[in-house]
């Protein structure tokens, strides 16, 4: 029975203060926090509808360690559950570390001013984390998250060597507009704009963004066009996986929201770099931002389904060539229906709550600084079909 700290009202924080407020079994109560808290407040008025549970709000500048220390003291929580930007995973790391609380994220440290995100960062925290007893988890979204958590399920029931694995993330789903972004958009557009990369025979190899693409035929979404991007759960993989000789990571686009994205690159909307605008300075991506609907609206706008996981090809536990794809789908109107988030946010949420419920109830508690495949996936893989993201695995022999 834990009290949780949950920073973040975006898409992803309502879906993971929806689910904790679900699982009473576990979580005795919760506070939100968030810059502005009057999107707390939202969200503690649609979970006080559905149900009884002590769900407290506060505001907080996550980007200051002082301010987020002295809410942690303030609301005495067993975890913190960073569901805020990722370039505030740092400094609510530093406030975790001053205050001896285990920390939990699903994305990792992006800087402002540079379009990349690598572990460097937080696995430099390893030793202090240790040396505290504290654990952090890095990571506890889809994919991130679940998908490192199909491939070390996979290594560990299935294969003696992984040699090759494609993460496949497909969206199927249609909000009407001509173009938006199903999370943050200036995480979302720096990500997709950024140079492809994959690791290869021990090295990495970088590609022009959205240059390599093929067709998938997804399980009850059908055959999309998917394009090879870098996605930071495969720097952790590629180190952690048996006999691993490639790793990559696609996503689907549609040829609307890629015409549209590339005409905004074309005309400089997408910088990130301050430009001088009527006397004062402005980050073109800031703006395009303000001008795009906000991820949180689309969920009752947005019908069809999400298609994410893992194809993965090695030798079986008996030496003999094997295949597997593990994945799981969606659907952004059911999602809707029980959390007023459509399936983006959900797929994110439900899994950051579930990397909480384990580290308070102790089946994953380890002092350091964790990537999700560097713990045992059984419990993991189990609460995911008790929680709203059913998964599927079909095996191929030989």
């Amino acid at each position: 029975m834990s009290k949780v700290l949950i920073v973040g009202a975006g898409g992803v924080g309502q879906v993971v203060a929806h689910k904790v407020s679900q699982a009473p079994e576990v979580f005795t109560s919760a506070v939100l926090a968030s810059r502005t808290q009057s999107k707390c407040d939202a969200i503690a008025a649609q979970i006080t509808k559905r149900r009884n549970f002590p769900l407290e709000t506060a505001q907080v500048d996550a980007d200051n360690p002082r301010e987020m220390a002295e809410l942690i003291r303030k609301v005495k929580p067993d975890l913190v559950m960073n569901i805020a930007l990722p370039y505030q995973d740092l400094s609510i790391m530093d406030a975790c570390l001053e205050t001896g609380v285990d920390y939990l994220d699903t994305a990792n440290y992006e800087p402002p001013d540079t379009a990349k995100f690598e572990y460097k960062w937080q696995w430099a925290y390893q030793e202090r984390f240790h040396e505290k007893g504290l654990m952090a988890l890095l990571g506890s979204g889809f994919d991130p998250g679940v998908t490192n958590v199909f491939c070390a399920h996979a290594q560990k029931h299935r294969f003696s060597e992984i040699h090759t694995v494609d993460i496949m993330d497909a969206n199927a789903g249609d909000h009407g507009y001509h173009f938006a972004t199903n999370f943050n958009p200036e995480i979302n557009i720096r990500e997709i704009t950024a140079k492809g990369r994959f690791w290869e025979k021990g090295e990495w190899i970088e590609t022009d963004a959205l240059s390599v693409h093929k067709t998938w035929d997804f399980p009850e979404i059908g055959p999309k066009e998917m394009y090879l991007m870098y996605h930071e759960e495969l720097e952790s993989l590629a180190q952690n996986l048996n006999g691993l000789k490639t790793i990559r990571f696609w996503m689907t686009f549609s040829e609307k929201y890629l015409t549209h994205l590339r005409v905004l690159e074309n005309v400089g909307m997408t910088g990130i770099k301050p430009i001088l605008f009527e006397g004062r300075e402005i980050i073109p991506l800031h703006f395009l931002k303000a001008l795009l609907p906000d991820p949180a609206s689309l969920g009752p706008r947005t019908k069809g389904k999400t298609n994410i996981g893992c194809l993965i090809e090695g030798l079986g536990k008996d030496g003999k060539p094997l295949k597997t794809y593990t994945y799981n789908v969606c659907d952004h109107e059911a999602c809707y229906a029980e959390v007023e988030s459509q399936a983006i946010s959900y797929t994110t949420g439900v899994p950051a709550m579930i990397g909480g419920l384990l580290m308070v109830t102790g089946k994953w508690k380890k002092p350091g600084v964790w990537n999700m495949e560097q713990l045992d996936p059984d419990p993991f893989m189990e609460q995911l079909n008790l929680r709203g993201l059913p998964w599927t695995e079909e095996i191929t022999q030989g």
